[in-house]
């Protein structure tokens, strides 16, 4: 999404907000969003950490205690039907218990990575989406999904049975929600995707999104007490715009008219794991603009994820910011696999990288906007990856440039050998209530 596409500036490293320029998607402001805008901000800095690599050596740990004594790698293709596996930390938190229906919460205590205080709807009450429409964009129908995602307290959202919705505009989400399809066929498609605008504390977990198009836009509610005029959307699968502590998991997408999942406008304080990508060009866009410098505080895991066939670029491309993209197996991709612009700290773990046939297309990094005697300064880093088919990754800078633990204290993750096994159950997962995830 380029910086057309930007919904609504506002400096986040400043402690005043400033004027709002109109972008697609944008709500046109009023004292409402103003004031969700000044709070997102005082919570995305909240969730900055000064200190990364003490997050990124955390997951590392857990990511040797999952695999600790295991040597299986081979991920079958074919739709597992054994007894129930957990191969990665995230995964062992909760998946195996067969009492997980009536412990759903579990799940908000096994977010790892700079996402790790995620707790959506914990706290809250569940609501039960029964109803599939989405006809009212102003005064939702209790049921739907729709009414669920504005209402102004923490909601445990789940779904009475599985269903297709189409969404008639994006989907503007309120803090404190968990969006959770297990045990249900939830597909979100043909319509507008979801919106997480200056917000904080979201979990979408266990749904597909696909053949996501823009909105036109118009009067949509985005709180119980608010309803504000939209411009047009962009068509992003899943849209985090100035939003924190946000955590995406298990999630299957494909196909959306814009990116996939885009995170943007001093968002930071995130997690995207164990999910399952095919079927696009632009995959994922950390960061808005070369010139939105409050990106810098954007901090981002990218874990245990496939990114599957009929992908071309972007998985992701990053400006600013820290993006740690640890054990996720990249298979398919025909540009190059992460990219990015303006000095992003990237840090490569226990990767698998297959490159295309395409001799040009090799590579698996793809730097923009600058020449090799400035990008030989941004810190790029490749340690454990496993590289196939001719792929090899172009690191840049040097360890502990602007970070402040030492080569002994960054532990390196579990080598990319184990990835297909981390990643074997990546998308959604067909839970039956009542047995093992």
């Amino acid at each position: 999404m380029a910086m057309a596409a930007v919904k609504w500036s506002v400096l986040f490293l400043s402690v005043a907000v400033v004027a709002p320029v109109l972008r697609a998607a944008d709500p046109v402001p009023d004292e409402y969003w103003q004031k969700r805008a000044e709070e997102a901000q005082k919570a995305n800095l909240e969730a900055y950490n000064p200190n990364p690599l003490d997050v990124t050596n955390s997951l590392n740990l857990h990511v040797h205690d999952a695999v600790k004594g295991t040597n299986g790698t081979r991920r079958n293709l074919a739709k597992y039907t054994g007894p129930c596996l957990a191969t990665n930390p995230i995964d062992r938190c909760w998946r195996c218990d067969p009492n997980w229906a009536k412990n759903r919460k579990k799940l908000a205590d096994c977010v790892l990575g700079f996402g790790r205080k995620t707790r959506g709807g914990k706290f809250g009450r569940f609501y039960v989406v029964t109803d599939p429409t989405d006809n009212d964009m102003a005064n939702p129908k209790p049921g739907t999904l729709r009414h669920a995602v504005t209402r102004n307290v923490p909601l445990w959202i789940i779904f009475a049975r599985s269903m297709i919705i189409r969404l008639n505009q994006e989907l503007i989400m309120t803090s404190n929600k968990t969006i959770d399809g297990r045990g249900a066929n939830v597909r979100i498609t043909g319509g507008a995707g979801i919106t997480v605008q200056f917000i904080r504390n979201v979990i979408i977990h266990g749904i597909h999104i696909h053949d996501i198009v823009a909105g036109t836009g118009g009067l949509i509610i985005d709180a119980v007490d608010h309803i504000g005029f939209r411009t047009r959307s962009d068509g992003d699968g899943i849209s985090i715009f100035g939003s924190s502590n946000v955590w995406i998991d298990h999630v299957s997408m494909s196909n959306c008219q814009d990116g996939l999942i885009d995170a943007i406008m001093g968002s930071t304080a995130i997690t995207i794991s164990n999910s399952h990508f095919t079927n696009h060009n632009e995959v994922m866009l950390f960061g808005a603009s070369d010139s939105y410098s409050p990106d810098q505080i954007m901090q981002i895991t990218v874990a245990f994820n496939h990114y599957g066939r009929g992908l071309v670029q972007r998985m992701p491309r990053c400006r600013w910011g820290f993006v740690h993209v640890v054990n996720n197996d990249y298979t398919h991709w025909l540009m190059y696999a992460i990219g990015g612009s303006q000095h992003p700290t990237i840090i490569s773990q226990g990767n698998r990288f297959i490159a295309p046939p395409n001799v040009a297309a090799k590579e698996v990094t793809k730097r923009d906007y600058a020449t090799p005697d400035v990008w030989k300064n941004w810190l790029w880093k490749s340690e454990g990856d496993v590289m196939m088919n001719g792929a090899f990754f172009t690191e840049s800078g040097f360890q502990g440039q602007n970070l402040h633990l030492s080569k002994q204290d960054f532990i390196t993750a579990k080598p990319g050998t184990y990835v297909r096994r981390l990643t074997r159950f990546a998308g959604t997962i067909n839970c039956k209530i009542g047995k093992p995830c």
